[in-house]
């Protein structure tokens, strides 16, 4: 008797670093208000106990929860768990060394001005902009 020949059977799939894992950035998170966690553990691709120990290690990462006791993640705590999970599993760093990176970053982004332009320099520029505007307005009212 002889087998039948089917392509591909006996042989395993190599597995490398990009096939083992997406990466986070990769990830499009729905545009919806909230998400249960088994939903978040399906963006992220991890189990919910993972979620829900990371809840008790990050302060960042807090779902409120609904009335029966479900977690409702929004938006933000989403890509906050996608975030741990890349400092985690892809730039190597410890639990404790993601909780220090996360405080560091968050005080960069508060430390950022919230305005576009650069208030030192708002004097300066309001004068030439004052300037101009005059020079319009003197064009303007010598055309009449």
């Amino acid at each position: 008797m002889f087998a039948a020949f089917v392509p591909g059977a006996g042989m395993k799939k190599k597995r490398t670093k990009s096939n083992a894992r997406s990466k986070s950035a990769d990830v499009i998170i729905p545009d919806k208000l909230y998400f249960r966690i088994g939903e978040v553990a399906r963006l992220c691709r991890l189990p919910a106990y993972v979620l829900r120990f990371w809840e008790t290690e990050f302060a960042q990462l807090r779902p409120s929860k609904s009335n029966t006791g479900q977690r409702m993640y929004r938006r933000r705590e989403v890509e906050m768990a996608l975030r741990i999970k890349e400092l985690l599993y892809e730039e190597g760093f410890t639990i404790a060394g993601a909780r220090q990176h996360l405080r560091t970053e968050s005080k960069a982004i508060k430390l950022q001005p919230a305005l576009p332009f650069d208030a030192r320099q708002l004097p300066k520029d309001l004068k030439n902009l004052r300037q101009g505007l005059q020079e319009v307005l003197g064009i303007l009212s010598a055309r009449r």
